[in-house]
């Protein structure tokens, strides 16, 4: 009976709109109750285990590095340069925004950082040369998706940190994905601000691309140093992430001077509230992981899906179609920690390394960033555009197609994920 009143008390705190960490914690508590064998302190104890990793801190780090950037004048370099790159494209502004994204993703690790760092500046700018607000902000919320693929990547630490896969071949893997999602978005935006008449911002020169790239070389050197010291065997990722906090200040303080000692409060302030939240869902999460193991949830389940098909095309389609539902009503960090258990029982039939899994997983749930009701890039674009998120969601519709496209060539062409993961070795 506890499995299903289990599953039961989550659905009924996600329907009635209980805070995920809330929902998962209370559904936790309800399955301690009834299976009865347990001490409601296991409660304590799990949520504190579940946290205790050293792979985790990784997650706060990042957290701060991205607000130390944003606060220290990164962005407004990094779209500069974005801007000298693909300004010169119909709907010039709109391909900075995804172009900026990017850059901006191989800092933060983070989708909601990225969208509100890019979208800061350049939503009212896209607002300001005529396009639609709604258009803008669903361009921005996609790009803004990026943020969890290329690497340093939250999502990527956490399913590292539940399946025991290599981080940095993780962070490898998430390359060439999330550059294929890039050019895709672009792609798409320009298409549409073609047929719109958005005109482009700039004529493209390298004089231009060298000026602001000698302007931007410092915030882009932390993706550098990030990646190059994770690829290459320099530090873990946790380590990276602590040199990304250090660069930060340095640049931030020392160079461009935006910060200065007075400032850090805030900004700590800010980094810890946000990587509070995370955690705390991590640590809610950990408890129902704990009971849904003890009650053979995830092989149950797997076991369902495997009783549709033993066919491992149509088993790969049905984890992706499951997944982006879950993305769609379940915040990203609380739908890794509930589902990955279940994809990786099926392991064995889905014929593909753990490492392409983790791809696959984190490109689903960043799409699912994208559709309402949970859909964070949405709601953080549509809050600075100031529309609705229907409106927004009616105009991310095309991005949405483009994206199931990657996601399904990421699935079924395996180098686009393993060929660089397989250059990197297994720290």
């Amino acid at each position: 009976m506890t499995p299903e009143i289990l599953i039961i008390s989550l659905l009924f705190l996600f329907a009635i709109n209980t805070p995920i960490a809330i929902a998962i914690g209370g559904a936790s508590v309800m399955g301690i109750l009834v299976q009865g064998d347990f001490p409601l302190m296991m409660v304590i104890q799990r949520m504190f285990s579940g946290t205790d990793s050293f792979h985790l801190m990784a997650v706060p780090l990042f957290m701060f590095a991205g607000v130390i950037m944003e606060e220290g004048g990164i962005s407004r370099r990094i779209i500069d340069f974005a801007n000298s790159l693909v300004g010169w494209l119909p709907g010039g502004l709109a391909a900075v925004t995804i172009v900026s994204a990017m850059f901006f993703a191989g800092i933060s690790g983070s989708a909601a950082a990225d969208a509100a760092a890019v979208g800061a500046i350049l939503i009212p700018a896209m607002k300001k040369s005529g396009y639609e607000s709604d258009f803008a902000a669903a361009v921005q919320a996609s790009g803004g998706s990026i943020g969890v693929v290329i690497p340093p990547s939250i999502p990527m630490i956490i399913f590292g940190f539940l399946t025991g896969a290599s981080i940095s071949q993780l962070f490898a893997a998430g390359i060439l994905p999330g550059l294929l999602m890039g050019l895709s978005l672009i792609g798409v935006s320009t298409y549409i601000s073609w047929k719109k008449g958005y005109a482009g911002t700039t004529v493209f020169s390298m004089y231009e691309v060298w000026k602001t790239f000698k302007h931007a070389i410092l915030a882009l050197g932390a993706p550098v140093i990030i990646l190059g010291g994770i690829l290459f065997g320099v530090f873990t990722a946790t380590e990276s992430a602590a040199v990304a906090v250090i660069y930060a200040l340095i640049v931030s303080m020392a160079v461009y001077r935006n910060i200065g000692p007075k400032d850090l409060v805030h900004i700590f302030t800010n980094g810890a509230v946000t990587s509070s939240i995370v955690m705390f869902i991590i640590a809610t999460a950990s408890v129902f992981s704990w009971i849904a193991a003890i009650e053979d949830i995830p092989a149950r389940l797997a076991g369902t899906l495997l009783g549709i098909s033993n066919n491992r095309i149509i088993l790969l389609l049905l984890i992706n179609l499951v997944l982006l539902i879950a993305g769609t009503f379940v915040e990203t960090t609380a739908s890794l920690i509930l589902l990955v258990p279940m994809i990786t029982a099926m392991l064995p039939s889905l014929g593909i390394d753990i490492v392409h899994l983790g791809v696959i997983v984190v490109v689903n749930l960043a799409i699912g960033m994208l559709t309402p009701p949970m859909g964070i890039c949405l709601i953080v674009s549509g809050s600075i555009s100031g529309d609705s998120i229907a409106s927004v969601s009616k105009r991310i519709l095309p991005f949405l197609a483009i994206l199931i496209i990657d996601i399904l060539l990421i699935t079924f062409v395996p180098p686009l994920s393993m060929w660089l993961a397989a250059m990197v070795g297994q720290p």
